[in-house]
């Protein structure tokens, strides 16, 4: 009886010896393999310690002045720090709200550099490109236009709403035009006071349109009655954009690998023959005096 009993007990002891050792290895790999979700965690392995990049957004490495350390900041904000500014979603209130609030900072900050403003937008709402619009022209900066994807409905009217012979494209982009869109329900009175204030802001979009392109207020009627796309060229010459960024051929074809007893020793080392060049500065010619309109009407 006595040994059966001790049987019971080494049975036992054994088993409590094998749950403290599982027990010590799970604690063990759950503080070397730990990760963070925070995007600005750090973690550390003994005494050494990692900064871990986000995942999500871009973010690049950028040290603010007077500050120990660096941090990683949004890539548009980061640009924003260049004067470049991204419209790559539907225009809506909250997105006016803060392209409107970053014009008027670098305006306060530098009225006599311009700001660029890069559009690859399907459109949105007409009150808030409007109240887009109205900033573009309070602030004493020039804005500087670059249609480089799609600028269709309120986008293709802030593309044309840049400054005169400042208005640029790149070769494949698009440019769609069409009038206000809207719907109403309720009373019959509200649908009538709905209807005027659409017609409206249609009347404003038309003679607007006709006042930055150059074409007559009977023509942009007539484009504006349908989606209407254009390209880069047709674009051009409807008087929406004043140039066509094209590509440097010759600049293209230099941009070879440089042989290795002349390849830049550090990372991110600037050659020699681009020592000039400005961080948002478009390289294009000098723009082009006089009405950007060619005068005549166009309709796809």
């Amino acid at each position: 009886f006595i040994f059966i009993i001790m049987l019971r007990l080494l049975e036992v002891l054994l088993i409590l010896a094998m749950t403290a050792a599982l027990c010590g290895s799970f604690s063990l790999q759950s503080t070397t393999t730990r990760v963070s979700t925070n995007p600005s965690s750090t973690t550390k392995l003994g005494a050494r310690s990692m900064t871990m990049m986000p995942i999500g957004v871009p973010k690049v490495a950028y040290k603010m002045p007077g500050s120990r350390g660096g941090e990683w900041v949004d890539i548009y904000n980061r640009l924003t720090r260049e004067r470049i500014v991204f419209m790559g979603s539907e225009i809506d209130d909250e997105m006016a709200n803060q392209i409107i609030g970053v014009l008027l900072y670098l305006d306060n900050e530098n009225p006599n550099q311009p700001i660029y403003l890069y559009i690859n937008c399907p459109g949105g709402s007409v009150i808030a490109g409007l109240a887009i619009y109205d900033t573009i022209q309070h602030i004493k900066s020039e804005v500087i236009t670059v249609n480089l994807g799609l600028a269709a409905s309120m986008a293709s009217f802030l593309l044309c709403a840049g400054s005169r012979g400042r208005r640029y494209a790149l070769p494949h982009s698009r440019v769609m035009i069409h009038q206000p869109m809207g719907g109403a329900q309720g009373q019959a009175e509200d649908i009538r006071v709905e209807a005027s204030q659409i017609m409206r802001i249609r009347n404003n979009i038309v003679k607007l349109y006709s006042m930055m392109s150059g074409q007559t207020t009977d023509q942009v009627i007539l484009d504006l009655d349908r989606d209407n796309f254009m390209s880069a060229e047709e674009a051009l010459r409807y008087g929406l954009i004043d140039e066509i960024v094209q590509p440097n051929d010759a600049k293209l074809r230099a941009m070879a690998l440089p042989p290795p007893a002349v390849a830049p020793q550090l990372f991110g080392e600037v050659p020699q023959d681009a020592k000039d060049y400005e961080f948002g500065k478009l390289k294009v010619t000098k723009p082009r005096s006089g009405r950007p309109g060619s005068g005549g009407s166009y309709r796809r």
